[in-house]
């Protein structure tokens, strides 16, 4: 890239939604509702956990916390983004950007790690049923909690050490609608190949490997299930679909944007929509229209507001 006549980037250019007011003002009217759905929903299941003696399980202390991570994760891009919509000059800093690539990777790898403890936690549930409760104790879910947070740190840190120091000149229009590694990496000034092989790595292949890992572990209880007790398969079918869902419609975008980074699903901003927008919504609506005895807590603490 020619950065000889460049002056030193200080802002980076969103080109996000970019064309006809009219679609502007509707996806800003649409998205604002999806986050203050996403905000309500996931504090109403944080606080409906916390607040309910019959959820003080482990299954839903993980549930808990992992509507804690997506409305972190799309707390993260969802409120600029829809600034940026009405906005004239769709503007970053570019400690800002840095500050929101850290975050979105570490919330992001955080919530691959804690999937992968959800997966665990409904194997020794269906498969291990009468340990359940000594194995999956306070004591093993509070590591595990710390171990997830541990892993989106070191994630985010790999990457992010190799990136905040690039040399930044001239070029600073990024075609998405937030700040991502691949976009960001390529307004360089000096060779990326390797750290772009790197970015593969670390998040593509990662999210490639979570997600196999996680399928083969459903299928493997699934199969366990059918093996030991069939009359209990419906049963797995229906609670596993819940999970399975979740990890399909969180890992499928990241492996897209992450597998092949400097390709053109870098920039594909629809996905980039599903995986800090869309995403984050559907997994309280999928728990809690799901599962009979989270909505039953919320009936009774909504009856214990009113009366």
């Amino acid at each position: 890239m020619d950065c000889k006549n460049g002056s030193v980037v200080t802002e980076f250019i969103l080109v996000g939604f970019s064309g006809d007011w009219n679609l502007q003002v509707f996806c800003f009217v649409t998205f604002s509702l999806i986050y203050g759905a996403t905000v309500v929903g996931n504090i109403l299941i944080m606080v409906t956990v916390t607040a309910n003696s019959t959820l003080h399980s482990s299954m839903y202390f993980l549930l808990a916390n992992l509507s804690f991570l997506d409305m972190c994760l799309s707390t993260t891009t969802t409120p600029m983004m829809i600034t940026d919509l009405l906005a004239e000059h769709k503007t970053i800093s570019l400690w800002g950007c840095m500050a929101q690539m850290f975050f979105m990777h570490f919330f992001g790898g955080a919530e691959m790690t804690l999937l992968i403890v959800m997966a665990f936690d409904r194997y020794v549930a269906i498969c291990k049923p009468l340990h359940y409760r000594t194995i999956m104790n306070q004591k093993l879910l509070s590591r595990f909690v710390a171990f997830s947070w541990l892993i989106g740190f070191i994630h985010t840190m790999s990457q992010m050490v190799l990136t905040v120091n690039l040399p930044y000149y001239g070029h600073n229009v990024v075609d998405n609608i937030f700040c991502d590694l691949p976009l960001v990496i390529k307004l360089a000034c000096i060779e990326t190949y390797i750290l772009e092989l790197f970015v593969i790595a670390d998040s593509g292949l990662l999210s490639f490997t979570c997600f196999i890992f996680l399928l083969v572990s459903y299928s493997a209880i699934l199969a366990t299930v059918k093996h030991k007790s069939p009359g209990s398969l419906s049963k797995a079918l229906s609670t596993l679909s819940a999970h399975i869902i979740v990890v399909t419609l969180f890992f499928g975008p990241c492996i897209f944007i992450y597998a092949w980074p400097f390709g053109s699903f870098a920039s594909n901003k629809t996905l980039a929509v599903f995986y800090t927008v869309i995403t984050p919504l559907l997994n309280p609506i999928i728990y809690t229209l799901r599962n009979q005895k989270m909505q039953k807590a919320m009936r009774k603490s909504w009856l214990q507001q009113i009366s």
